[in-house]
């Protein structure tokens, strides 16, 4: 009776939702925003608090397309929209209305949040800070970010320094650039957009372990200056020290310790740096190490170029 009674009374869909399905194992993501509300179920909903949608909770985002590491087996998935006559303010339709974009072949499902950004916020301040710290360390805490082409030598130079440091009785810490792609900013890609945020969620955390107390060393590629600079204007009291690895891009491409110089000229790797992405060099960076004979100088050699600018400058001293 209960089947005969829900085939004979479909269930009514809501207009205006946006399916993303396979045939797949995996679960279809779904969403369906809004309809505008009346007057009448406003004051319906008032008595039980309304819903999470009303209470203005952050909306899922999803992006799924062929190249997302987690995207649904077969392909990119289909997406339509139930209800073409959906309108929002402006003209534009609901699919532009809630981040909907479909990039030709590789459909692109992005759901961003309507909510504003939190404006109630408050920064506290603890009894124990900076100086406190660092007279606790016996150094200063800084930023040396290394900067250059993949190959240039940027990690072995990090971790060398770290090395040094360390036996001199110093707290560094090193943040990789593969390193924190593996956690923090493993929702990355290497699209430009991309690289910019990683640049800037790297930034705010050598910011933090600066303000411990710490030498922070950031190897990254970081290829875009104005991202390079975001970061620099966090540390304003000077404690942001660019390190540039000025290594010829023959010299980079010889070295290809990962082999990734090989698949780039293969076409294998789209966006590389050198190679059909650009490399900005600094401007005004506080170290520049070159090359010497075509050769890029030892590890050790380049790591005592930094020592000596840190002690002149007083962030080892006790």
């Amino acid at each position: 009776m209960e089947a005969a009674a829900a085939a004979a009374s479909p269930r009514p869909r809501a207009t205006g939702c946006l399916t993303a399905s396979t045939a797949g194992p995996q679960r279809a993501s779904r969403w369906c925003p809004r309809q505008p509300r009346t007057a009448s179920s406003s004051s319906s909903s008032s008595s039980s608090g309304g819903s999470p949608a009303d209470l203005g909770l952050l909306r899922p985002r999803l992006r799924l397309s062929p190249s997302s590491p987690g995207r649904i087996a077969g392909g990119a998935p289909p997406v339509r929209a139930r209800d073409p006559r959906a309108e929002c303010a402006g003209g534009r339709s609901s699919a532009e209305h809630i981040g909907v974009s479909l990039e030709g072949e590789n459909r692109v499902l992005e759901m961003s949040s309507t909510v504003p950004k939190s404006s109630n916020i408050f920064w506290h301040d603890c009894p124990v800070g900076k100086t406190d710290r660092q007279n606790l360390l016996k150094q200063k805490g800084c930023v040396v970010w290394i900067t250059g082409l993949s190959g240039s030598g940027k990690s072995t130079l990090a971790c060398t320094l770290g090395r040094e440091l360390h036996t001199r009785g110093k707290l560094a810490y090193v943040l990789d650039g593969d390193n924190l792609r593996h956690g923090l900013n493993k929702d990355l890609g290497f699209a430009a957009e991309d690289r910019a945020e990683n640049i800037r969620r790297v930034g705010e955390v050598a910011k933090l372990f600066a303000d411990a107390g710490l030498v922070c060393i950031a190897s990254f590629i970081s290829p875009y200056r104005r991202d390079r600079e975001s970061c620099r204007a966090l540390l304003s009291d000077g404690s942001f020290i660019e390190v540039f690895l000025n290594m010829s891009l023959e010299l980079c491409e010889a070295r290809d310790p990962k082999g990734l110089y090989k698949l780039a000229r293969a076409g294998k790797i789209k966006g590389f740096t050198g190679i059909d992405d650009p490399y900005e060099a600094p401007l005004n960076c506080e170290i520049e190490i070159k090359e010497v004979d075509g050769v890029c100088p030892s590890p050790s050699d380049m790591a005592a170029q930094v020592i000596a600018y840190l002690e002149d400058k007083g962030f080892l001293h006790e």
